[in-house]
């Protein structure tokens, strides 16, 4: 199974961001924007979970979860992978209120608990961020970044974690569908 750990933002955060980029989402015929229903900030990205692991997968996310607080952030600024003169993705930053490591410590805790269920994680160093838009060829992407940079959401609480299932050209349009396979509260019970 193609699966990501995640944290998503309430629907009022996503409304706002979706405003502040509708009218540039019709810009530049050359992204690839994804849907507002499916931004989220990845935790874990996990390429091919074994259905033998998906219990103990799931018990090891509850404890991670439980280990941590809920906490306050928003999303804010942006930029794009790799770099700006060969952009590939562009995204929005997510920040906490009290300049604290929640979310750095969550998705260490997330990762490791994959990774001893069997499930292991793929990708580079963890980046608070949501993926706004693709770019379909590499490019000079100075001015998104520019606008990326002016945007501030207002303040939501993070209260929950979710493994969330991927299927790859099942969604709108030839996209992934994500179904949500189970959440995890932050905190303790």
């Amino acid at each position: 199974m193609r699966m990501f750990v995640a944290l998503t933002p309430p629907i009022e955060a996503l409304e706002h961001l979706a405003e502040f980029w509708e009218p540039r989402t019709q810009a530049d015929a050359e992204m690839r924007w994804v849907d507002a229903e499916q931004w989220h900030l990845t935790l874990s990205f996990l390429a091919s979970v074994p259905e033998r692991a998906l219990d103990g997968l799931e018990e090891r996310l509850e404890r991670a979860a439980r280990r941590r607080r809920a906490f306050d952030c928003r999303m804010r600024g942006g930029g794009v992978f790799p770099d700006v003169t060969r952009a590939r993705v562009l995204w929005v930053g997510v920040e906490e209120a009290d300049d604290g490591a929640h979310l750095a410590r969550l998705a260490e805790g997330v990762r490791a608990s994959c990774n001893r269920a069997g499930a292991t994680p793929e990708g580079g160093k963890f980046r608070a961020h949501l993926t706004l838009a693709r770019f379909r060829l590499p490019q000079d992407a100075t001015r998104w970044v520019r606008v990326a940079e002016t945007y501030t959401g207002p303040w939501w609480r993070a209260e929950e974690i979710q493994l969330i299932e991927s299927h790859l050209g099942q969604g709108r349009g030839g996209r992934p569908r994500h179904d949500v396979v189970a959440s995890f509260p932050l905190g303790p019970a």
